[in-house]
């Protein structure tokens, strides 16, 4: 029997281990942790130079063969990782081109080389400046966000001058959290000189995108572009928060294909290979018109157990499958239900945590839905303004995976599990009706 191959992932947990176990030929796999998993997701500060000089010796102190090192997390993971494959001789996209898509300002300079059409209007901004809006041209209303940043920590509409005042405080004091190491990681690539100017520490403004939201996760091996799922990424009624993460995806053949050239076309031109990525689209179905929003450089452990559910495989199939130089023969229609999703429960007033469920609670929704996971994300005596990298609207307090034969089945089972777990809070109140409207498309 041929040795079993060490397959290393950052910031692995026990949860995400299981994920990972559910891959096809798992027998032939020994998975090791690379960083630990607190540090890797939420620390209070991210110590950029030892965290790449700790991975590096975790592989290099190895008694074993490495043969593959893999991420499916975010920054830094992300951005750690092609740094130490380059140093073992691992495959994984070159850093320069993982900064192509991860640079929000970069990003959208190569989509609009790449894919105009899709693009919209840019700009970066210094909110350190005298007058950080001082040459703007992007028109009312936009966005604006960190050149770095993830679950919308930082992004706010900005509908006039006084709101992007407003929040600029807010901004100064805490863009410098992810700024400053993802400087760390800059000065370990070759930029070039217009992208070199706009550091971790910018803002980038961008034209609203209307429409509906999808994910396409994919891959690229020998410079063939693939897509194995497409996920529907739904808000709530306001449009501001994520509620829930579903595949398959509603939306329309013809709108697939689009969204597919124009990602051939993207992961052409920024030179990407031997990794996966997800990138993320709005389609609005009044004008017909899509538009691309950003491109991720994993596999998203957001969409694995949804896939277990759906496919008979994490998606951890394709970032190992990758890592070995094999194409990934992935999609299979092998799971157990038709319809799967990853729901987050949110809280939109700030309140003090007071209750969450108890282990036999989370059990009972276990089994009354089977499949069925719950991750609970707050303790009790939490406030939940306190909490770390949230977005700017909304405290995500649980996630609930489940599946279901059909759309409307998964919607009430998600309703009545929500129910079911019985937190409380400070203010009396509960999770709002918002989040439970039933988008379909």
């Amino acid at each position: 029997m041929p040795d079993k191959k060490n397959i290393f992932v950052f910031g692995l947990d026990p949860f995400h281990l299981e994920q990972a176990k559910c891959v096809r030929g798992a027998e032939n796999y020994e998975f090791h942790g690379v960083l630990d998993h607190d540090e890797v997701v939420q620390p209070k500060k991210y110590d950029i130079a030892r965290m790449i000089e700790e991975a590096d010796a975790t592989l290099r102190d190895f008694g074993g063969t490495v043969d593959a090192l893999i991420s499916h997390w975010d920054f830094p993971a992300s951005t750690i990782q092609p740094i130490v494959c380059r140093r073992h001789g691992l495959r994984s996209a070159s850093l320069e081109a993982v900064l192509k898509c991860e640079h929000k300002y970069w990003a959208r300079v190569m989509q609009r080389e790449a894919i105009p059409d899709l693009t919209p209007e840019f700009a970066a901004i210094d909110p350190f400046a005298d007058d950080p809006l001082e040459g703007i041209k992007v028109p009312y209303p936009f966005w604006v966000k960190p050149i770095k940043g993830f679950s919308s920590t930082l992004g706010y509409r900005i509908d006039k001058a006084e709101d992007f005042y407003e929040v600029l405080p807010t901004i100064r004091k805490n863009i410098r959290r992810l700024g400053e190491p993802f400087n760390e990681i800059l000065r370990h690539a070759d930029l070039p000189d217009d992208i070199a100017k706009v550091d971790g520490n910018h803002m980038i403004a961008e034209q609203i995108i209307k429409g509906k939201q999808c994910g396409l996760e994919g891959y690229v091996h020998e410079g063939h572009v693939a897509i194995h799922i497409i996920v529907d990424c739904v808000k709530d009624t306001e449009n501001k928060s994520f509620t829930r993460y579903e595949l398959p995806s509603h939306w329309p053949q013809r709108i697939r294909d689009r969204m597919l050239e124009a990602t051939k076309a993207l992961m052409a031109h920024i030179g990407y290979d031997s990794q996966p990525f997800g990138i993320e689209f709005f389609w609005d179905d009044e004008t017909d018109e899509i538009g691309v929003l950003e491109v991720n450089t994993r596999i998203s452990q957001s969409h694995s157990e949804q896939l277990i559910m759906t496919e008979g495989a994490s998606n951890h199939q394709v970032a190992i499958d990758l890592a070995l130089g094999r194409d990934p023969a992935y999609c299979r229609d092998e799971g157990r239900y038709k319809q799967a999703a990853k729901f987050l429960l949110r809280r939109y007033e700030d309140a003090v945590v007071e209750r969450v469920p108890s282990e036999d609670e989370i059990q009972a929704v276990e089994e009354r839905f089977p499949g069925c996971k719950v991750k609970i994300s707050v303790n009790e005596g939490d406030r939940l303004s306190d909490l770390r990298d949230q977005d700017s609207y909304s405290y995500e307090c649980a996630d609930i995976y489940m599946g279901a034969k059909d759309q409307n089945t998964l919607l009430e089972n998600y309703q009545e599990a929500a129910h079911m777990l019985g937190f409380k809070f400070s203010d009396g109140g509960t999770f709002e009706d918002v989040q439970f409207e039933k988008k379909r498309f």
